[in-house]
């Protein structure tokens, strides 16, 4: 009490002293009994212990044992829907389009004739040439008569040595102009076959670029795209630490396994499985990811080139603790639960993994069947004292 009052005193004294700067002397001795009376009342009202040694409250709580379950889920990774096999149509010679075989959007054959290109001139030039060749071949055949009618008469000492030898050469020269001659057909013949433009392969063709009558530049002008359309490919990238996991999938015939891959748009699920199609030759140095291909069947056409999804990828963890996501508190970027000691809880840090519904993984900070608050936290201190208040049929331990 003797105490109480001196503490009393002490924290009343600096008040006072401010206050009797701006006072009368009657207001100053009204102030004395004032403060006098304070430190008494303060004083004696230490004389009830059971208020003075109260605690905090005892907060009620429910509680969860950790225990090990089979964590299975799936890992999630932006996508892109790409087609396997894709090419721009570009006309190899110049001219204006003279036909267009196919409707914008069809499904097309290999060898499909698409596009025509003006073949006239293409035509007349095949049509020179073949005169030019069959001239050489004329001429080819006059110098080899001439060259045979020289040797026999050089055999009879009839003709100089010399002529002979212009007649050998005219040949050579004539067999030379001939294989020019070819040459040049095929290469005109090439030009002609190049006017008439055909898928590459199978596929869906685009929207065309071009109209009939448009003129169109060998090698610049983009006449459409073909791009094949079944089975799609879908590109994702995936940390370098998780080669390892994939290149396991790849080479262990995982792909056989339904649940592996599969692709989402939103909140809906394409229904057909991916198998993986290739890993990617090198690491990008500037993000340190690797591009993984899978491949996914198309024959309903509901998959389009460009489109971007969520490849969702079977994570079977094994037996691991998971704990309910709600028992857990995050102060600073780190995360807490509540451990139960006694009639007490201790806050306790730990490392969490992927959430699984309701739940998240513990990889570290918890062991097997330490009891866990769930319900209650937001009242709880490190400390705190609690009353286990957990439902009928609810084991504490």
């Amino acid at each position: 009490m003797l105490v109480k009052g001196i503490r009393c005193f002490r924290i009343n004294r600096w008040l006072f002293l401010n206050v009797m700067k701006r006072v009368t002397v009657i207001q100053y001795f009204l102030i004395v009994v004032i403060f006098s009376g304070l430190c008494i009342i303060e004083s004696c009202g230490s004389k009830n212990p059971g208020k003075a040694t109260q605690g905090p409250p005892v907060v009620s709580v429910t509680t969860q044992n950790a225990s090990f379950s089979n964590a299975v889920y799936y890992d999630e990774y932006p996508a892109i829907v790409t087609a396997l096999s894709q090419v721009e149509l570009r006309p190899q010679v110049n001219g204006l389009v003279t036909g267009i075989y196919f409707k914008d959007g069809d499904r097309v054959r290999k060898g499909q004739r698409l596009y025509s290109i003006d073949q006239q001139q293409y035509e007349a030039n095949y049509q020179q040439a073949v005169a030019n060749l069959q001239v050489q071949q004329s001429n080819l055949l006059k110098a080899q008569k001439d060259a045979e009618r020289y040797h026999e008469l050089d055999k009879q000492d009839a003709i100089a040595k010399q002529q002979v030898d212009y007649a050998d050469a005219a040949l050579e020269v004539a067999k030379k102009q001939v294989d020019a001659a070819k040459a040049n057909v095929r290469g005109v013949q090439t030009g002609v076959k190049y006017t008439n433009i055909s898928a590459p392969f199978d596929g869906t063709i685009g929207i065309s670029l071009v109209k009939l009558g448009a003129s169109v530049v060998a090698g610049q002008s983009i006449l459409n795209t073909v791009s094949s359309d079944n089975p799609l490919a879908v590109d994702f990238s995936v940390d370098q630490k998780e080669i390892y996991r994939f290149t396991q999938l790849q080479q262990q015939g995982s792909n056989k396994v339904d649940s592996i891959f599969r692709l989402g748009f939103g909140t809906s699920l394409y229904p057909y499985p991916g198998k993986i199609s290739m890993i990617d030759r090198a690491v990008d140095p500037t993000t340190s990811t690797i591009k993984i291909r899978l491949e996914f069947p198309n024959e309903k056409k509901l998959l389009r080139a460009g489109m971007s999804g969520t490849v969702k990828v079977l994570n079977a963890f094994g037996q691991t603790i998971l704990i309910p996501y709600k028992a857990v508190t995050e102060q600073l970027g780190e995360y807490f639960v509540y451990v139960v000691n006694g009639d007490k809880v201790t806050q306790r840090k730990v490392m969490l993994g992927k959430q699984v519904g309701n739940n998240i993984i513990v990889r570290e900070g918890l062991k097997e069947r330490e009891q866990i608050v769930v319900e209650g936290l937001q009242n709880l201190r490190e400390g705190s004292s609690i009353k286990i208040n957990n439902p009928q049929g609810t084991p504490e331990k």
